[in-house]
C-alpha cells in the first residue's frame, strides 16, 4: 500500500478494523513504524495527508541501503517512474527518517525530482530511530543529535550526493538541491559546502544552529558556495534569535548569493511536517510552493 493510501486510510475509514490491521502489519513488517508510533499517528489523523500534487507523475518508490564512510544509512529513495529527474537530498528533523517524511519526499518526487531521504542516525540504529515518531520527548533524541557533528554532516553529504550521482533516475546534467528541517537546516547548509560543484539549491525550514560564533558556522560555509538559499524560519525561532535572519541576510548579501529569508508568521518551530504537534497547514503550504519555486529556478 502506498503511503497517502494509507493515511487516507487511516485518517478517513476508522471502521474498517481489518485494514488498519493490515495497513499496521505491512509498516511493522518493513520496519516504518512500530505498533506504539502508528497508533499515534492514528490520533494524528487528517493531519497527516498532505494535500495532492497538481499533475503529479507516477512515481517509483524503495527503501535503499547507502554506503558511507562510517557504515550503512538506510534510506528512503523517490523518483518518477520513467525518465530522468533533478536530485535532491532531504534531510528529516530531529525525530529522523519516519512516514511524515516518506510521504514529503514521495510528494516531492510526483512534481518531478528523484529525491533520497536519509536516516541521519544510522550510525546508532535503523529507522524508526524516535520511539513514538514526533510525540517522543526531545530529551530522548538529544543524544542522537549531539553525536553528529560538521565532520559527519560533511562526510554523509558526500556520501549521499555521490549515491544519488549514481542512480539512473537522476540527471546528472542539472544541479542538486538539498533541504533539511530543525537540526538538518545547517546540515542543509553544510551539504552545499560539502558539494559546491554540485548543489544548486538549499532550502531550510525551521532550521536550528544555521548562525553562530564559530569560524565554520553553517551560513559561512554556505556563503562560500554558489548556491540559491531558501531560509524560512519560525516565528517563535525568530523571537528567540532575532539577529539571526539580519546575519543571513548581510552574509548572502555580501557573498552575492539569491537567498530568500522569511520568519513566518504565526509558524512554531516544527511546523512543516504533517506528523508534527505543531503542523500548520497554511503555512507549510507556504513554504512548499516556495521550495518548488527554488527548485524549479535553481534546478533547470
Amino acid at each position: 500500500m502506498a503511503l497517502d493510501a494509507w493515511a487516507a486510510t487511516i485518517g478517513g475509514n476508522m471502521c474498517d478494523q481489518d485494514h488498519f490491521e493490515k495497513d499496521r502489519k505491512e509498516y511493522e513488517a518493513r520496519g516504518l513504524v512500530t505498533r506504539k508510533q502508528f497508533g499515534i499517528l492514528l490520533g494524528a489523523g487528517a493531519a497527516m495527508i498532505l494535500p495532492p500534487v497538481a499533475g503529479a507523475v507516477a512515481v517509483t518508490e524503495t527503501d535503499v541501503t547507502v554506503t558511507t564512510p562510517d557504515g550503512a544509512a538506510d534510506c528512503y529513495f523517490v523518483h518518477p517512474a520513467s525518465g530522468q529527474a533533478a536530485g535532491v537530498l532531504v534531510w528529516p528533523d530531529i525525530f529522523g527518517l519516519r512516514p511524515a517524511f516518506r510521504q514529503m519526499g514521495k510528494r516531492l518526487a510526483e512534481s518531478g525530482y528523484s529525491v533520497l531521504v536519509v536516516n541521519p542516525f544510522y550510525r546508532v540504529r535503523k529507522a524508526p530511530t524516535a520511539e513514538s515518531g514526533s510525540a517522543t520527548p526531545i530529551q530522548e533524541l538529544m543524544p542522537l543529535a549531539r553525536a553528529l557533528n560538521e565532520t559527519t554532516h560533511m562526510t554523509d553529504a558526500k556520501a549521499f550526493i555521490g549515491w544519488l550521482d549514481g542512480q539512473k533516475p537522476v540527471d546528472r546534467k542539472r544541479k542538486i538541491g538539498t533541504q533539511g528541517y530543525c537540526m538538518g537546516g545547517p546540515i542543509a547548509f553544510r551539504t552545499a559546502a560539502a558539494a559546491p560543484d554540485r548543489v544548486g539549491a538549499v532550502a531550510s525550514f525551521h532550521g536550528g544552529g544555521l548562525v553562530t560564533d564559530a569560524p565554520s558556522s553553517p551560513h559561512l560555509q554556505a556563503a562560500k558556495t554558489r548556491a540559491h538559499f531558501l531560509i524560512a524560519i519560525a516565528e517563535n525561532d525568530d523571537k528567540r534569535s532575532p539577529n539571526d535572519k539580519i546575519v543571513l541576510k548581510e552574509t548572502f548579501a555580501r557573498a552575492n548569493l539569491p537567498a530568500e529569508i522569511e520568519v513566518y508568521a504565526g509558524a512554531a518551530h516544527g511546523w512543516c511536517p504533517p506528523d508534527s504537534r505543531v503542523y500548520n497547514q497554511p503555512q507549510a503550504e507556504k513554504a512548499w510552493s516556495r521550495l518548488l519555486a527554488l527548485y524549479a529556478k535553481a534546478l533547470a
